[in-house]
């Protein structure tokens, strides 16, 4: 028997000495520690591994939050519990897998993973612990004793030194910052903080705000709040406004209102209107309302009216008449008719019927 197969076999049975929170199949294993130092290991690693390989360690994940093997391009969407890590490979597993079983809560650890290949590191995934990992006969270098400040620090240095003006390398530190995202504790926000600041590029910025909405809870929303705030580049706030709307914080939506009232710059008070329509319903309403009567914009009280558009027809449809009727813009009011019309509703139908009969 080969020893790639002993190693995936003894993965799969749970022998002692694996300290592998993933289920593991089609990988020539080895572990190594990283107790002197993730860094130093990782350097070695990258700058004498003469054939692709995968290295990967276990760190504790952040609180109620999971992963969906599913994100992996090559696993099934009909079986959300496999990964495949290699878009080309042959179909070869064990015959000795586990049963899959259904997990009620989000697994305590997230395995970060490193592809490296020409003695590059090409990209960085990571996944929920309880995922299986299909390496398609790759070796996987498991790293042990791998101090999460450390992995915080090496996943930093890989989005920032990644974060070129092309689509690989965008991709590249995108998969770094979902990564440190997924730490646990604060030092993963103040991380992520480092890579939404002002210096850094504005893609690097938009994926730090969008994993502080989608994944950090309360920290994220106070992160994205403040960045609403007080930072001066337009684009990015117009970014923040709909990672603000992935947070389940109960006070995003009072703050979406806020930014659509109060923000300097028509753009980002446009998305926020935008947004409103789509995360906040009826409570939303009164808001957008208001920016079609009171802002000073003609574009934001066009792009208030469509918002109303997107609201659910039976709060959108008689604000919208209420405008088409009452609007001392005329701008305003052939944007509210144009809406009503595709709206192909029976009470925009009896208002058009009103209009064409004076």
């Amino acid at each position: 028997m080969k020893l790639g197969i002993l190693f995936t076999v003894g993965l799969i049975l749970g022998l002692p000495g694996f300290a592998l929170p993933a289920r593991i199949v089609n990988a020539k294993q080895e572990t190594r520690s990283a107790a002197n130092g993730l860094e130093r290991v990782l350097q070695g690693i990258v700058t004498t591994q003469t054939e692709p390989a995968w290295v990967g360690y276990a760190v504790p994940a952040v609180a109620g939050r999971s992963l969906s093997c599913c994100s992996d391009r090559g696993g099934s969407r009909r079986d959300c519990s496999s990964c495949r890590l290699e878009e080309k490979q042959r179909e070869v597993r064990s015959a000795m897998e586990p049963p899959k079983s259904v997990k009620l809560e989000a697994p305590a650890e997230i395995v970060v993973l490193y592809r490296i290949e020409q003695k590059q590191l090409e990209k960085t995934r990571v996944f929920s612990a309880d995922c299986e990992l299909d390496f398609g006969g790759l070796p996987l270098i498991w790293l042990n004793e791998v101090k999460p400040a450390e992995s915080l620090r090496w996943l930093a240095s890989t989005a920032t030194d990644a974060a070129a003006d092309n689509r690989e390398g965008r991709w590249r530190a995108d998969g770094a910052v979902m990564a440190v995202a997924h730490h646990a504790g604060a030092e993963a926000d103040r991380a992520l903080e480092s890579l939404a600041a002002a210096s850094r590029p504005l893609e690097l910025r938009k994926q730090a705000a969008f994993w502080f909405g989608n994944v950090r809870g309360r920290t994220g929303y106070e992160a994205l709040r403040r960045l609403l705030r007080e930072d001066t580049n337009e684009k990015f706030r117009e970014h923040a406004i709909f990672a603000l709307t992935l947070s389940p914080e109960p006070d995003a939506i009072p703050t979406l209102i806020q930014t659509a009232r109060e923000d300097a710059s028509t753009r980002v008070r446009g998305q926020a209107l935008f947004w409103l329509a789509n995360k906040a319903g009826r409570r939303a309403a009164e808001a957008i309302a208001a920016a079609v009567d009171q802002d000073p914009e003609t574009q934001v009280k066009k792009k208030a009216v469509f918002a109303l558009h997107q609201l659910p027809m039976d709060e959108g449809i008689p604000l919208l008449i209420q405008v088409a009727r009452n609007s001392k813009n005329p701008v305003v009011r052939k944007e509210a008719m144009f809406w009503l019309g595709q709206s192909n509703d029976s009470r925009a139908l009896a208002f058009f019927e009103e209009v064409l009969s004076k």
